[in-house]
Protein backbone atom coordinates (compact mmCIF):
# COMPACT_ATOMS: atom_id res chain seq x y z
CA UNK A 1 0.00 0.00 0.00
CA UNK A 2 1.33 3.31 -1.07
CA UNK A 3 1.78 6.10 1.68
CA UNK A 4 -0.44 8.79 2.44
CA UNK A 5 2.29 11.08 2.63
CA UNK A 6 2.80 10.65 -1.28
CA UNK A 7 -0.57 11.68 -1.64
CA UNK A 8 0.03 14.77 0.83
CA UNK A 9 3.16 15.72 -0.49
CA UNK A 10 1.55 15.38 -4.20
CA UNK A 11 -1.18 17.75 -3.63
CA UNK A 12 0.67 20.73 -2.15
CA UNK A 13 3.21 20.32 -5.39
CA UNK A 14 0.48 20.77 -7.47
CA UNK A 15 -1.09 23.72 -5.49
CA UNK A 16 2.08 25.33 -5.33
CA UNK A 17 2.82 24.47 -9.00
CA UNK A 18 -0.52 26.43 -10.40
CA UNK A 19 0.30 29.25 -8.08
CA UNK A 20 3.57 29.80 -9.88
CA UNK A 21 2.33 28.90 -13.37
CA UNK A 22 -0.24 31.90 -12.26
CA UNK A 23 2.28 34.65 -11.60
CA UNK A 24 3.86 36.90 -13.64
CA UNK A 25 7.33 36.68 -13.17
CA UNK A 26 9.22 39.23 -15.44
CA UNK A 27 10.80 41.38 -13.56
CA UNK A 28 11.17 39.01 -10.70
CA UNK A 29 14.58 37.48 -9.53
CA UNK A 30 16.05 33.90 -9.83
CA UNK A 31 16.29 33.78 -6.16
CA UNK A 32 12.71 35.23 -5.43
CA UNK A 33 10.85 33.02 -7.58
CA UNK A 34 12.38 29.81 -5.70
CA UNK A 35 12.21 31.00 -2.38
CA UNK A 36 8.78 31.96 -3.30
CA UNK A 37 8.19 28.08 -4.27
CA UNK A 38 9.70 27.04 -1.12
CA UNK A 39 8.36 29.49 1.58
CA UNK A 40 4.63 28.37 -0.43
CA UNK A 41 5.50 24.48 0.32
CA UNK A 42 6.70 25.07 3.75
CA UNK A 43 3.36 27.39 4.65
CA UNK A 44 1.42 24.81 3.09
CA UNK A 45 2.67 22.32 5.38
CA UNK A 46 5.67 20.47 3.35
CA UNK A 47 8.94 20.36 3.08
CA UNK A 48 10.88 20.76 -0.37
CA UNK A 49 12.03 17.48 -1.85
CA UNK A 50 14.66 19.19 -3.36
CA UNK A 51 15.75 22.76 -4.04
CA UNK A 52 13.27 24.67 -6.82
CA UNK A 53 15.33 25.04 -9.69
CA UNK A 54 14.43 27.56 -12.07
CA UNK A 55 15.92 26.75 -15.30
CA UNK A 56 15.24 29.64 -18.38
CA UNK A 57 16.04 29.32 -21.89
CA UNK A 58 18.64 26.67 -22.87
CA UNK A 59 19.35 26.09 -19.29
CA UNK A 60 17.52 23.12 -19.16
CA UNK A 61 17.82 21.32 -15.47
CA UNK A 62 19.43 21.59 -11.83
CA UNK A 63 19.62 25.73 -11.26
CA UNK A 64 18.73 26.97 -8.72
CA UNK A 65 20.13 30.38 -7.53
CA UNK A 66 22.89 31.68 -5.24
CA UNK A 67 22.25 34.16 -3.35
CA UNK A 68 23.74 37.30 -4.58
CA UNK A 69 22.44 35.69 -8.10
CA UNK A 70 20.83 38.81 -10.07
CA UNK A 71 19.54 37.26 -12.86
CA UNK A 72 15.90 38.30 -13.37
CA UNK A 73 13.20 36.78 -15.38
CA UNK A 74 12.46 38.54 -18.65
CA UNK A 75 9.49 39.19 -21.48
CA UNK A 76 10.77 36.96 -24.07
CA UNK A 77 12.36 34.38 -21.80
CA UNK A 78 10.71 30.12 -21.33
CA UNK A 79 11.19 29.41 -17.69
CA UNK A 80 11.03 25.90 -16.36
CA UNK A 81 10.19 25.96 -12.83
CA UNK A 82 10.96 21.45 -11.52
CA UNK A 83 9.95 21.69 -7.79
CA UNK A 84 9.78 18.70 -5.37
CA UNK A 85 7.75 18.69 -1.49
CA UNK A 86 8.51 15.73 0.39
CA UNK A 87 6.83 14.70 3.94
CA UNK A 88 8.49 12.35 6.41
CA UNK A 89 10.62 11.93 3.18
CA UNK A 90 7.77 10.63 0.56
CA UNK A 91 8.35 12.79 -2.36
CA UNK A 92 6.15 14.08 -5.42
CA UNK A 93 8.22 15.76 -8.56
CA UNK A 94 6.38 18.14 -10.90
CA UNK A 95 7.36 20.54 -13.13
CA UNK A 96 5.94 23.23 -15.35
CA UNK A 97 6.77 25.81 -18.12
CA UNK A 98 6.27 29.19 -18.55
CA UNK A 99 6.54 30.65 -21.88
CA UNK A 100 6.51 34.18 -22.34
CA UNK A 101 7.94 33.81 -25.91
CA UNK A 102 5.11 32.88 -28.40
CA UNK A 103 7.66 31.27 -31.00
CA UNK A 104 8.08 28.11 -28.49
CA UNK A 105 4.05 28.33 -27.36
CA UNK A 106 3.44 25.45 -29.86
CA UNK A 107 6.79 23.48 -28.29
CA UNK A 108 5.39 23.98 -24.67
CA UNK A 109 1.80 22.76 -25.80
CA UNK A 110 3.45 19.35 -27.43
CA UNK A 111 5.71 18.78 -24.19
CA UNK A 112 2.59 18.89 -22.27
CA UNK A 113 0.96 16.75 -24.75
CA UNK A 114 3.56 14.14 -25.02
CA UNK A 115 3.30 13.82 -20.95
CA UNK A 116 -0.47 12.84 -21.14
CA UNK A 117 0.45 10.43 -23.37
CA UNK A 118 3.05 8.95 -21.95
CA UNK A 119 0.92 8.45 -18.94
CA UNK A 120 -1.50 6.82 -20.65
CA UNK A 121 0.50 3.73 -21.13
CA UNK A 122 1.69 3.41 -17.50
CA UNK A 123 0.60 0.13 -16.21
CA UNK A 124 1.88 -2.61 -14.42
CA UNK A 125 4.31 -4.68 -16.93
CA UNK A 126 4.59 -2.01 -19.54
CA UNK A 127 8.20 -1.53 -20.45
CA UNK A 128 9.60 1.70 -19.88
CA UNK A 129 11.30 1.75 -23.91
CA UNK A 130 7.26 1.91 -24.51
CA UNK A 131 7.00 5.36 -22.82
CA UNK A 132 10.43 6.66 -24.07
CA UNK A 133 9.26 5.96 -27.72
CA UNK A 134 5.37 7.61 -27.24
CA UNK A 135 7.38 10.76 -26.42
CA UNK A 136 10.06 10.63 -28.92
CA UNK A 137 6.85 10.01 -31.32
CA UNK A 138 5.20 13.19 -30.44
CA UNK A 139 8.00 15.22 -30.39
CA UNK A 140 9.00 13.86 -34.31
CA UNK A 141 5.63 14.13 -34.97
CA UNK A 142 5.83 17.80 -34.43
CA UNK A 143 8.84 19.03 -35.77
CA UNK A 144 10.64 18.96 -32.25
CA UNK A 145 13.71 16.82 -30.74
CA UNK A 146 13.24 15.30 -26.95
CA UNK A 147 16.34 15.63 -24.83
CA UNK A 148 17.58 12.25 -24.89
CA UNK A 149 19.93 12.05 -21.85
CA UNK A 150 17.32 13.20 -19.63
CA UNK A 151 14.12 11.13 -18.16
CA UNK A 152 11.69 10.14 -15.67
CA UNK A 153 12.94 8.41 -12.52
CA UNK A 154 11.58 5.79 -10.21
CA UNK A 155 10.91 7.29 -6.12
CA UNK A 156 11.88 6.01 -2.56
CA UNK A 157 11.55 7.23 0.70
CA UNK A 158 14.04 10.21 1.00
CA UNK A 159 15.53 9.61 -2.61
CA UNK A 160 14.57 11.67 -5.31
CA UNK A 161 16.02 9.08 -8.15
CA UNK A 162 15.91 5.18 -7.45
CA UNK A 163 17.76 2.98 -10.14
CA UNK A 164 14.52 2.85 -12.73
CA UNK A 165 14.91 5.29 -15.37
CA UNK A 166 11.83 6.32 -17.43
CA UNK A 167 13.82 7.29 -20.66
CA UNK A 168 12.22 10.35 -23.20
CA UNK A 169 13.31 8.23 -26.02
CA UNK A 170 12.90 4.35 -27.14
CA UNK A 171 15.68 2.30 -25.57
CA UNK A 172 16.06 -1.30 -25.87
CA UNK A 173 15.56 -2.52 -22.80
CA UNK A 174 13.62 -5.75 -21.32
CA UNK A 175 12.85 -2.75 -17.97
CA UNK A 176 9.22 -3.08 -16.87
CA UNK A 177 7.05 -0.58 -14.45
CA UNK A 178 5.80 -2.50 -11.75
CA UNK A 179 2.25 -2.27 -9.82
CA UNK A 180 3.15 0.03 -6.33
CA UNK A 181 5.98 1.47 -7.77
CA UNK A 182 6.03 5.79 -7.65
CA UNK A 183 7.76 7.03 -10.88
CA UNK A 184 7.80 10.59 -12.56
CA UNK A 185 7.86 11.15 -16.17
CA UNK A 186 9.67 14.30 -17.52
CA UNK A 187 9.50 14.93 -20.71
CA UNK A 188 11.92 17.93 -22.21
CA UNK A 189 11.76 18.91 -25.76
CA UNK A 190 13.72 21.20 -27.92
CA UNK A 191 13.54 23.05 -31.38
CA UNK A 192 14.49 20.87 -34.24
CA UNK A 193 17.62 23.09 -34.05
CA UNK A 194 18.28 21.33 -31.24
CA UNK A 195 20.83 18.91 -30.47
CA UNK A 196 18.44 16.53 -28.51
CA UNK A 197 20.64 16.37 -25.61
CA UNK A 198 22.32 18.37 -22.98
CA UNK A 199 25.99 18.93 -21.31
CA UNK A 200 27.21 20.08 -18.16
CA UNK A 201 27.36 24.07 -17.80
CA UNK A 202 29.40 24.37 -15.06
CA UNK A 203 28.66 23.04 -11.40
CA UNK A 204 25.95 24.89 -9.92
CA UNK A 205 23.99 25.14 -6.22
CA UNK A 206 22.42 21.60 -5.53
CA UNK A 207 24.23 19.01 -3.73
CA UNK A 208 23.79 15.72 -2.16
CA UNK A 209 25.34 13.52 -0.04
CA UNK A 210 27.18 10.71 -1.41
CA UNK A 211 28.16 8.72 2.42
CA UNK A 212 28.31 9.80 5.55
CA UNK A 213 32.04 9.26 7.97
CA UNK A 214 32.39 11.34 11.52
CA UNK A 215 34.38 14.09 10.64
CA UNK A 216 35.86 16.87 12.67
CA UNK A 217 35.77 20.63 12.81
CA UNK A 218 32.87 22.47 10.95
CA UNK A 219 32.91 19.96 7.49
CA UNK A 220 32.27 17.10 9.93
CA UNK A 221 29.11 19.01 12.06
CA UNK A 222 27.80 20.58 8.16
CA UNK A 223 28.02 16.30 7.51
CA UNK A 224 25.91 15.39 10.62
CA UNK A 225 23.42 18.04 9.68
CA UNK A 226 23.13 17.57 6.12
CA UNK A 227 22.47 14.19 7.06
CA UNK A 228 19.64 14.89 10.47
CA UNK A 229 18.14 17.41 7.85
CA UNK A 230 18.11 15.94 4.31
CA UNK A 231 19.26 12.46 4.43
CA UNK A 232 20.10 11.94 0.75
CA UNK A 233 17.72 14.48 -0.53
CA UNK A 234 18.80 17.38 -3.07
CA UNK A 235 19.76 20.61 -1.03
CA UNK A 236 21.35 24.01 -1.68
CA UNK A 237 23.65 26.26 0.37
CA UNK A 238 20.86 28.64 0.92
CA UNK A 239 19.68 26.25 3.13
CA UNK A 240 22.49 26.35 5.51
CA UNK A 241 24.17 29.69 5.14
CA UNK A 242 22.31 31.12 8.57
CA UNK A 243 24.13 28.18 10.65
CA UNK A 244 27.26 27.90 8.96
CA UNK A 245 28.01 31.25 7.35
CA UNK A 246 31.52 30.15 5.14
CA UNK A 247 29.31 26.96 3.71
CA UNK A 248 30.22 27.31 0.26
CA UNK A 249 33.63 26.70 1.37
CA UNK A 250 32.81 23.88 3.54
CA UNK A 251 30.60 22.30 0.76
CA UNK A 252 33.63 22.03 -1.58
CA UNK A 253 35.55 20.56 0.93
CA UNK A 254 32.85 17.90 1.18
CA UNK A 255 32.52 17.72 -2.76
CA UNK A 256 36.31 17.37 -2.76
CA UNK A 257 36.61 14.78 -0.54
CA UNK A 258 34.19 12.73 -2.44
CA UNK A 259 31.37 13.07 0.78
CA UNK A 260 28.91 15.40 -0.94
CA UNK A 261 28.05 15.63 -4.76
CA UNK A 262 28.07 18.64 -6.85
CA UNK A 263 25.11 18.98 -9.19
CA UNK A 264 26.09 20.48 -12.84
CA UNK A 265 23.60 22.53 -14.15
CA UNK A 266 22.41 21.64 -17.73
CA UNK A 267 22.24 23.09 -21.18
CA UNK A 268 21.04 22.24 -24.38
CA UNK A 269 24.18 21.55 -26.43
CA UNK A 270 23.48 23.75 -29.19
CA UNK A 271 22.18 26.37 -26.95
CA UNK A 272 18.44 26.06 -28.00
CA UNK A 273 15.58 26.19 -26.11
CA UNK A 274 13.96 23.71 -24.16
CA UNK A 275 10.66 23.02 -22.28
CA UNK A 276 9.84 20.65 -19.37
CA UNK A 277 6.56 19.04 -18.32
CA UNK A 278 6.21 16.52 -15.05
CA UNK A 279 4.11 14.54 -12.88
CA UNK A 280 4.52 12.00 -10.53
CA UNK A 281 2.27 9.27 -10.38
CA UNK A 282 1.53 5.68 -8.69
CA UNK A 283 1.74 2.66 -11.18
CA UNK A 284 -1.13 0.67 -10.68
CA UNK A 285 -2.85 -2.81 -12.15
CA UNK A 286 -4.43 -0.84 -15.04
CA UNK A 287 -3.28 2.64 -15.17
CA UNK A 288 -1.53 5.47 -13.61
CA UNK A 289 -2.56 7.36 -10.63
CA UNK A 290 -1.22 10.55 -10.60
CA UNK A 291 -0.28 12.85 -7.61
CA UNK A 292 1.02 15.86 -8.74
Amino acid sequence: MVAEEYLKAGAIARKVREEVRRMYLIGMSYLDVVEFVERRIREEGGEPGFPCNISVNEVTAHYTPFEEDGKVVKDGDVVKIDLGVHINGYIADTAVTVCYNDEHLRMLGRNEEALMRAIRLVRDGVLVGRIGKEIEDTAHAYGYKPIANLGGHGIGRYRIHTGKSIPNVWVPSEERLRSGEVIAIEPFFTTGKGAGYVIEGGIGNIYSLLRRKKLKGEAGRLLDLIWERYKTMPFTSRWLKDEFPNVRELLGELVKKKFVRAYPVLVEANGEVTTQAEHTMIVGEGGATVIT
